[in-house]
């Protein structure tokens, strides 16, 4: 009878187990993933749209800080709150050392890649140059030349030492930059992809567009004209609410991550999503759901691959802003005329 008992005790407690554990995937893959506001976050958001009309906007765009907070305060959250505190016990004593352990098995692999790491790396001028600013011969020199600060020693990733208005001449400053310029180039990459596909669709015949021109969208929205979102009849997100609704949707959608953002690192901890990277690269479920941070060496490749493009991407959007103001046309139609 006892064995019974204990046995029963046993699967319960196993159950209750695989059922956190099933919550919390989803918090971790749906709730809190980005990946899915860009995927199925869409479809729902059509569903929303037909539902409740013009008012689906608000709903939509506040689902999700709601959703987190209420898990948050709930029994629920106690548990997904104590399963992020092993999950963070078992990553630090676990055979990569935790956060550290990672940290230094990428220093380790960034020896590998001497052309963007270290002494040999390349800089924002042909090494021929370097003895001719610095007045000596050698990378030592030059490293301490006005054109070449020495505090940029090339262990960041995308470090060509350049910082001629020495903007990032203290540790605080610089760990601040490498922050803004990953947030800008990550906007700016997803910018140019938002401005060149709807106009590169309209043109194919792939998909009709009431206004394939990004910033001919704005112009219709303060004229009181509905715009389709992905040429979905009706599906307006807040396109139907003008720009002031359009404004309070952004800030409700985007307050939350910038206030998880400010928070730092553990800030979805308390609905059971630990992250175990750091503020630029958080990692987990939510930000590498492929996990192609579990290399040391490919990590470290895909850090200067992701500076590299974002920097373009920066330069591209300014390029966009600038041709729309001077040709008043989108920037496929601009290539399309260059050649």
């Amino acid at each position: 009878s006892s064995s019974s008992s204990s046995s029963s005790s046993s699967k319960a407690d196993d159950d209750d187990t695989i059922g956190q554990q099933q919550q919390q995937f989803i918090i971790e893959n749906v709730v809190s993933s980005p990946l899915f506001y860009v995927t199925f976050g869409v479809a729902l958001g059509v569903v929303l749209v037909q539902k409740f009309g013009s008012n689906a906007s608000l709903l939509f765009s506040a689902l999700p800080v709601v959703l987190l907070t209420c898990v948050s305060k709930s029994d629920l959250g106690d548990g997904l709150r104590e399963q992020a505190r092993k999950a963070k016990e078992a990553d630090e004593g676990g055979t990569e050392g935790g956060r550290e352990g990672r940290e230094r098995m990428r220093a380790l692999a960034k020896a590998k890649f001497p052309m963007y790491f270290g002494k040999e790396r390349g800089r924002w001028m042909p090494r021929k140059s370097v003895s001719f600013f610095s007045g000596g011969d050698s990378d030592d020199d030059a490293s301490s030349s006005f054109m070449f600060p020495s505090y940029l020693d090339g262990t960041l990733a995308g470090d060509a030492q350049f910082d001629p208005l020495r903007l990032s001449d203290t540790e605080e400053k610089r760990r601040r930059n490498v922050e803004l310029e990953l947030l800008h180039g990550r906007w700016a990459m997803l910018a140019v992809v938002g401005v060149c596909v709807p106009e590169i669709l309209s043109r194919s015949g792939a998909l009709e567009l009431s206004e394939p021109i990004w910033w001919k969208i704005g112009e219709k929205v303060l004229e009181g004209i509905d715009v389709n979102y992905l040429g979905i009849e009706g599906f307006h997100i807040a396109g139907a609410s003008g720009i002031i609704g359009i404004a309070f949707c952004q800030a409700v959608l985007m307050g939350g991550p910038e206030y998880a953002r400010y928070v730092g690192i553990e800030s979805l901890e308390p609905v059971g999503v630990y992250l175990p990277g750091d503020t630029n690269y958080p990692g987990g479920g939510p930000f590498d759901p492929f996990n192609l941070s579990a290399d040391a060496e490919r990590d470290v490749e895909l850090r200067v691959s992701e500076v590299k493009h974002g920097r373009l991407a920066m330069i591209a959007m300014l390029g966009v802003f600038a041709q729309a103001f001077v040709t008043r046309e989108g920037p496929v139609a601009n290539v399309l005329e260059f050649f």
